[in-house]
């Protein structure tokens, strides 16, 4: 774990805190990192804001180099970490700004099931979801796709799956952030180790803290919203988080490797070699973006499959059809990404780069991107917990757009390294806590349940309470895992 932060760290108010540009004469702009008086002590304990001033150096940045309550260390960028740059101003992008896991994201499906119905169940539903959605390192996919349908999924997202495969509903697609595409995907952009890596992965749900989870919706904070949503309390819902597989993993590391030199040739001076980037407006920048969205849509189309996986068994388990069971897709976030957006930055509608990494989009009330049904509430944010807590449920408000380029959390954020959690889960068994705590959950790996405890990351409840302090978002509802499979 990189040592402790020692740099300066401001006092804004009670949900913000600066690093000032002053700290280092390369910086462009300040650096503002969302958290409480609790969260900021455990944010400190590793150089994650110093990533945040580092950011802050980045060429064509504008407003502030961002860091959501969730912040920790990553590679280049913070985890957590939010960052738009202008290609009008030499705006550069950066992989190490949207990560290795392209498109990282979550969905939530919810039900008409009360929780009692499925609680009699659960042993048998998590054993037959952790049978039917493949899981754990190197596992295929149920569906297989040739080299031109693939290239279909890299340009098309969700929407082939659905449109062209039936593997979903109409209704996913309207509710999957940009509709489960990004339009300007090169798969021509896409290495061939790349595709090898990942032809036999889209609908697989892979490892590390990725997961299915079967929740109960616990509380509702909001009631019109929570309606709005299709929430009920006491109902089951489903969740869904994972990536881009091996594909994005290797366009990730293709595209650090040929940047290597690549801010040398632009003039481009780095407080850190991890941020490697280009011009957005450069044929290098052109390529990493072509073959990022390209990811990003695999992404989606690994959502989607394993929705589609999920409907099934949930039908099998209960006898009656996913439609009849209201499995309507809530809606899909993604949290490592970079996008073509337009905000208002300086009193001016500009379109900017905007770097989610470990964040989420926020949309307020009103915004045209928002699937129609949801404009009176504001975009869904979904925060998914630990395995053993719980997960939140928000939606984007005004401040969102004018703080954060409409972005928040992702999720509870770490406390421990992987391998700091598995040392502590020696002579445990976290299956068995899990259950004594009511939890069902399942895994492919031998260490998967150790790495991803409770104990190795943080409260996700303070982790929304500053978000919805600070304005960002909105609580709606809390949501209790019963059954988890991982990989």
């Amino acid at each position: 774990m990189p040592e402790a932060y020692t740099g300066p760290l401001e006092r804004i108010d009670d949900s913000r805190w600066r690093v000032p540009k002053s700290y280092k004469p390369e910086m462009r702009v300040d650096g503002i990192i969302y958290a409480d008086d609790v969260l900021i002590k455990s944010i400190k304990r590793d150089k994650s804001p110093e990533q945040v001033a580092n950011v802050a150096c980045l060429p064509g940045i504008v407003g502030s180099s961002l860091a959501m309550p969730d912040i920790h260390w990553g590679y280049g960028f913070c985890i957590g970490g939010v960052a738009a740059t202008d290609p009008e101003e030499g705006g550069v992008i950066s992989p190490g700004g949207v990560g290795y896991d392209i498109n990282c994201g979550v969905r939530l499906i919810h039900t008409n099931m009360a929780a009692d119905r499925v609680r009699k169940k659960i042993d048998q539903l998590v054993e037959a979801l952790f049978n039917t959605v493949p899981c754990g390192v190197g596992r295929g996919g149920v569906f297989k796709f040739n080299r031109r349908e693939l290239d279909r999924i890299m340009e098309q997202g969700s929407k082939f799956v659905v449109q062209e495969k039936g593997l979903g509903w109409n209704s996913d697609i309207e509710t999957t952030e940009a509709e489960g595409c990004l339009p300007g995907a090169r798969p021509d952009f896409v290495s061939q180790r790349a595709y090898e890596r990942g032809k036999d992965q889209c609908g697989t749900l892979g490892s590390g803290n990725h997961f299915l989870e079967v929740q109960v919706v616990e509380e509702v904070y909001d009631d019109n919203a929570a309606s709005v949503l299709g929430l009920e309390k006491g109902h089951i819902a489903l969740m869904i988080h994972s990536g881009s597989r091996a594909l994005g993993y290797q366009v990730c590391d293709d595209a650090i490797k040929e940047l290597r030199n690549v801010p040398r040739k632009y003039g481009i001076e780095l407080p850190d070699r991890q941020l490697v980037c280009a011009p957005i407006r450069s044929p290098e920048g052109e390529k990493y973006l072509g073959a990022m969205r390209a990811a990003a849509n695999f992404a989606w189309a690994n959502r989607q499959i394993m929705t589609h996986l999920a409907r099934k068994v949930f039908g099998e388990v209960f006898g009656t059809p996913a439609e009849q069971l209201g499995m309507h897709m809530i809606y899909d976030v993604a949290h490592n990404i970079a996008k073509m957006e337009y905000h208002e930055v300086g009193g001016k509608r500009r379109e900017v780069c905007v770097h989610r990494k470990g964040a989420t989009r926020a949309f307020p009330p009103g915004h045209l991107d928002l699937p129609p049904r949801y404009r009176s509430i504001g975009q869904p944010v979904l925060v998914p917990g630990d395995m053993g807590r719980a997960s939140y449920v928000l939606v984007g408000q005004q401040n969102s757009m004018d703080e954060t380029f409409g972005s928040c959390c992702h999720g509870a954020g770490r406390l421990m390294s992987r391998t700091a959690a598995i040392k502590a889960a020696k002579g445990r068994s976290i299956k068995k806590e899990l259950l004594q705590s009511g939890v069902v959950a399942r895994a492919r790996g031998r260490t998967g349940l150790d790495e991803e405890q409770p104990d190795a990351y943080k409260d996700v409840g303070e982790v929304v309470n500053a978000v919805h302090n600070s304005g960002i978002s909105r609580r709606v509802a809390k949501l209790r895992p019963i059954g988890v499979i991982k990989g």
